[in-house]
């Protein structure tokens, strides 16, 4: 099939080359003319894992292009999807005006019937509006929709606009996109909606070939859909993470109550990690844009209100731990830190947890030295940004290339994000290398247990410790003897 992804951002970007793999013949659109530069020479701005290999490929196979010219581009789709950037406003809501500009651009060039799919994450009723914006530009154009009223001397085109959410994890986009677990399409039950439906089960039958994936609904159910889903996610993450902070004053092992709550099958382990809160593009717009939906509504949403709370106290965590072991004032102290991402196999620092405890440290008189595998670039244009109001803190932050190296003299190690090259360093390198054996673990990666062995003082995140449960030593005990 012919398919234009407006948006060549992360989700356009993995959407429009993944389609491409299936055998469809793409033109990704986007107006920043050096990312289009780079992408058609084969570099992906962003860090995904596997599409490096997909972009290059289906560019040397003449499946996939990317360009600037919108007039090219809409004329070249049958089914055109907005991937364009939903960012919050200041009121929380989702800001609609480049999808609404993407629908303006579909009216004024589009030629032929088209298929719209809305990809991006949207507010409920975005649908109906991206349908109104595309018929105002036809209208002047003196082009009716097929289904409104006609009007006499005025041409007829197919246009039909579906709603089909993505559900990407970052880090495992690909994977994600080629072996789904549902596809959701929200389409009118008109005969145009249906017709739109038809093109949408072509697009997508290689995925359903072994079950079907595919769950039709309307649209605004489709667009509440993904909005839910997220937001259940950051509840379960915040959920947690409240209760890791109240096991650590009842000495209560979080992990232990994680695998009791997790082997329930109603509930099952996912998401139910402890640690330093949630990041990244889509929880915490997500959950501030349905949160405002339910206020537009007359609606308070409380609970949603509760997880963005406690998100963003839950980021501050491992920065209290340090200042209460160090005291607020830590001029002349050090300190490593593992991880700038706010999850693994990603570059993304959007709302990364680590931009909150390494500027919190810097200001209050620290030295910082930190490692990521793949974020330092980005990670060090986030933090710049962060401490744009003072700075000279700059010159006290550093960036090294061995994760080893930011142990160097440093009072302690505070892990941020939960790397698989973290997860079995070598313990007595690294006690060696640290001021003091001291670890603050954000991602809960190591067990109290082993580091009391290896004679590390550790906090993680609602975790026994040596120095505060005694059943923890009691265990160590018996098993030493």
């Amino acid at each position: 099939m012919q398919i234009t992804i407006i948006g060549s951002g992360y989700v356009g970007l993995v959407t429009g080359t993944c389609l491409a793999e299936l055998g469809n013949d793409v033109v990704c659109l986007d107006l920043a003319a050096d990312k289009i530069r780079s992408l058609n020479s084969g570099v992906v701005p962003i860090y995904e894992p596997g599409l490096d290999d997909l972009v290059v490929r289906n560019l040397k196979q003449g499946r996939l292009q990317f360009t600037t010219d919108t007039a090219q581009a809409i004329g070249h789709g049958d089914v055109i999807f907005i991937a364009v950037g939903t960012p919050p406003q200041e009121d929380g809501s989702a800001d609609l005006s480049y999808a609404l500009k993407a629908a303006s651009d579909i009216g004024r060039w589009m030629r032929s019937d088209k298929v719209v799919v809305n990809k991006s994450t949207v507010p409920v009723g975005t649908a109906e509006r991206v349908q109104a914006a595309i018929a105002s530009e036809l209208q002047q154009r003196g082009i009716d929709l097929e289904g409104s009223p006609a009007k006499t001397g005025h041409a007829r085109l197919r246009c039909a606009v579906v709603s089909n959410p993505e559900f990407l994890k970052e880090g495992a986009a690909v994977e994600d996109f080629m072996r789904p677990d549902r596809i959701v399409l929200g389409v009118s039950s008109d005969e145009m909606g249906q017709w739109a439906l038809g093109q949408m089960r072509n697009l997508y039958a290689p995925f359903n070939r072994h079950h079907e994936r595919t769950l039709v609904m309307t649209q605004r159910s489709a667009e509440l859909t993904k909005y839910a889903a997220n937001a259940m996610l950051a509840t379960r993450i915040s959920f947690m993470n409240e209760l890791a902070n109240l096991s650590e004053r009842l000495g209560v092992d979080i992990e232990s109550v994680r695998q009791g709550m997790g082997s329930d099958p109603r509930i099952g382990y996912s998401f139910l990690y402890a640690g330093t809160g949630y990041g990244g593009s889509c929880f915490p717009k997500d959950v501030k844009a349905l949160h405002r939906t339910g206020i537009e509504q007359g609606m308070a949403m409380q609970i949603l209100s509760a997880v963005e709370h406690v998100n963003q106290r839950q980021k501050h965590r491992i920065l209290d731990k340090v200042l209460a072991h160090f005291g607020d004032n830590l001029s002349g102290l050090c300190f490593g830190v593992w991880g700038l991402a706010f999850k693994p196999e990603t570059d993304d620092m959007r709302e990364a947890p680590s931009r909150t405890v390494i500027s919190g440290l810097l200001r209050a008189g620290a030295r910082v030295q930190v490692h990521d595998p793949v974020a330092m670039e980005t990670g060090q244009l986030a933090l710049q940004e962060d401490l744009m109001d003072v700075p000279e803190l700059w010159s006290r932050l550093s960036f090294h290339d061995d994760p080893m190296d930011v142990a160097d003299g440093a009072q302690a190690l505070l892990i941020m994000t939960e790397w698989k090259a973290y997860r079995s360093p070598n313990f007595q390198q690294l006690r060696s290398r640290l001021a003091q054996a001291l670890i603050f673990d954000g991602r809960n990666l190591f067990d109290p247990l082993r580091m009391a062995q290896e004679a590390f003082t550790y906090h993680g995140i609602g975790r026994v410790s040596q120095q505060n449960a005694p059943q923890a030593s009691a265990a160590a005990s018996l098993t030493a003897s």
